[in-house]
């Protein structure tokens, strides 16, 4: 399991949005792995071309099988040992569902509630209080504290903060219960209140707080950022809905107009989402006529080729950062650019979803998710990784048995061999940011200590008190300065000793000093300054975009053999061939 994935954020709008770390916030390790397959995770499906009514062609009548399921239910509540605990519903679903399974990993039902939530992460919008939420540990007690709040949110207008415990739910407490049981008491429908009883981090009063839940925006693209000079990054970590595209057009042209002359674009962790909004992010970097991407189905309806059609489009040096959790649409994104030799990509071997998935709408807001084709790369090469010799959990979780037969081989146009059949393989292998068992346990002091850093509580102190206000840590924000430096280490380091555990805490830190730098730095930043900071934080500490910027002049280089080997206008070579002195 990488960092992108580790750090589980309950984000309390209509559903639980899981926020990575190295994409847009703290995640804790309490809760469960985004890649669960048996919960709902943002972008995991999206419409196919085709459409959603089809004619049934098998000898097998709909009226049989509902008929054969109405008799088992009737035989089930007949005779099942505990009447009271029957729940009809649940047991059609999951009928459905096993159903579904036996096709393939990506078919699925969605009872109404899941079904809405679906539909809602499209639209990049949610019901709910706007506040994002973690569990955290202090020696063998987990409570959930307020991670950050979107703005305009009633989380933000009721005034929560970083470091506010949350003590009790509508009056039920929840100290030591468990951030997914504090997650389904806090979420509910727009316009109905909720109350939180909670601890405030600065000066640890409770007090209760009532909230009117509304509807929340949740960016799809956050402000992008300039790295190293003239390098943008540009975080598409959180899917594809219907907002990415224009989104991520308005962070390209202020990054540019900024002065931006390459770029990193993250899709570790993306789920996939909306193909026609990945379509349009590939396009913006291929010419007219290039590739992105075919889908091939059973119906004439469902093999469709897209191609790009901008009359003009970015030349820039280009990296993209993937993982094992880069999934279906943002898979059909890397695949675009590596095919075309358009970017390079850089990071581990990404998921391997290429089935594309027709939303079917069921009576009384139900629905599904069926495969209706699968996709393939420009060269041909399908994305989908192999599943028929292995089971669901083995499948999600990259377990996969070893596959005999040879994979699809291709060439891109500088006679690059790529393959197919196993999700997209990267360029090169990104430095490793596993996260350790260590590391997990660390992630707990490391949060309750810039609690109290950023409370003012360490200002009190007759010796330190002058490293640690906040505004001596604005002033070396704002110079450019690293937030956590040797003093601040060290304090940390004399904060373990609170601990239970401390010999273990403090044999531990030996080895991690770096990672323990960066969670203290985009802590600090995300309590002291906001989710802005704290992402600038995150992408200045993070190994491998800094890997990835490296990498920008063998990108411009692969770039300039791919205009070489196919024709392209002689403007478009002038540019690159300038950007490309830029970047050695």
């Amino acid at each position: 399991m990488t960092l992108k994935k580790s750090f589980c954020v309950v984000v309390l709008i209509c559903s639980v949005a899981a926020q990575a770390f190295w994409g847009q916030g703290p995640q804790s390790t309490q809760l469960a792995p985004a890649n669960d397959p048996f919960a709902l995770s943002p972008g995991s499906s999206f419409s196919a071309s085709g459409k959603g009514n089809r004619t049934i062609e098998s000898g097998i009548r709909p009226a049989a099988i509902s008929a054969d399921l109405e008799e088992a239910l009737q035989i089930i509540e007949s005779n099942y040992v505990s009447r009271k605990a029957l729940n009809l519903e649940a047991l059609t679903g999951s009928a459905i569902s096993t159903m579904l399974h036996a096709l393939d990993p990506h078919s699925r039902f969605y009872n109404q509630a899941e079904f809405q939530e679906l539909l809602g992460e499209h639209e990049s919008e949610y019901s709910g209080t706007g506040s994002s939420i973690a569990g955290f540990e202090n020696n063998g007690a987990i409570d959930t504290y307020v991670i950050s709040t979107f703005p305009g949110s009633p989380a933000a207008k009721a005034g929560l903060r970083f470091g506010d415990r949350i003590i009790a739910v509508n009056g039920r407490a929840v100290a030591g219960a468990s951030p997914d049981i504090v997650r389904d008491l806090v979420r509910g429908t727009r316009g109905t209140t909720v109350r939180l009883t909670v601890e405030r981090a600065a000066s640890l009063g409770v007090q209760t707080i009532e909230m009117r839940r509304d509807r929340v925006h949740e960016p799809a693209v956050p402000k992008g950022f300039l790295v190293r000079g003239k390098t943008g990054y540009i975080d598409l970590t959180a899917g594809f809905s219907n907002a990415t595209f224009g989104e991520f057009e308005s962070a390209v042209n202020d990054l540019k107009r900024r002065g931006m002359t390459s770029l990193v674009l993250d899709l570790r962790g993306n789920g996939g989402g909306i193909l026609d909004q990945a379509v349009k992010v590939a396009e913006k970097f291929l010419p007219s006529g290039a590739t992105i991407v075919s889908q091939r189905g059973r119906y004439s309806d469902d093999v469709r080729i897209w191609k790009a059609a901008r009359p003009q489009y970015e030349s820039m040096p280009l990296v993209l950062l993937v993982d094992e959790n880069t999934a279906s649409a943002s898979e059909v994104l890397a695949g675009a650019l590596q095919d075309n030799d358009r970017a390079l990509i850089l990071g581990r071997r990404t998921f391997g979803k290429g089935l594309v998935q027709s939303v079917l709408n069921l009576p009384e807001g139900a629905g599904l998710t069926l495969t209706a084709a699968r996709y393939y790369t420009p060269t041909g090469r399908s994305i989908q990784r192999d599943y028929a010799a292995t089971g669901l959990y083995d499948y999600y979780n990259h377990r996969n048995a070893e596959i005999d037969k040879p994979l699809f081989a291709a060439k891109t146009p500088t006679n690059r061999v790529v393959y197919g059949g196993d999700g997209i393989a990267p360029d090169e292998s990104a430095v490793d940011t596993e996260l350790t068992p260590e590391r997990i346990r660390l992630l707990d002091p490391i949060f309750f200590f810039s609690r109290e850093l950023t409370a003012g509580r360490f200002e009190k102190d007759p010796v330190l008190g002058q490293a640690f206000t906040i505004e001596r840590l604005r002033q070396r924000a704002i110079f450019g300065q690293p937030i956590v430096d040797e003093q601040v280490s060290g304090q940390f380091e004399e904060f373990l000793h609170r601990y239970k555990d401390q010999r273990f805490y403090l044999e531990s830190i030996k080895g991690e000093r770096a990672f323990v730098r960066q969670m203290l730095g985009y802590y600090i930043a995300l309590g002291a300054f906001g989710t802005e900071a704290a992402s600038r934080a995150r992408i200045e500490s993070d190994p491998q975009i800094d890997q990835a910027i490296k990498a920008l002049p063998k990108a411009a280089e692969l770039y300039a053999a791919a205009l070489k080997a196919t024709p392209a206008s002689k403007k478009q070579k002038s540019s690159l061939s300038l950007v490309l002195s830029e970047q050695r």
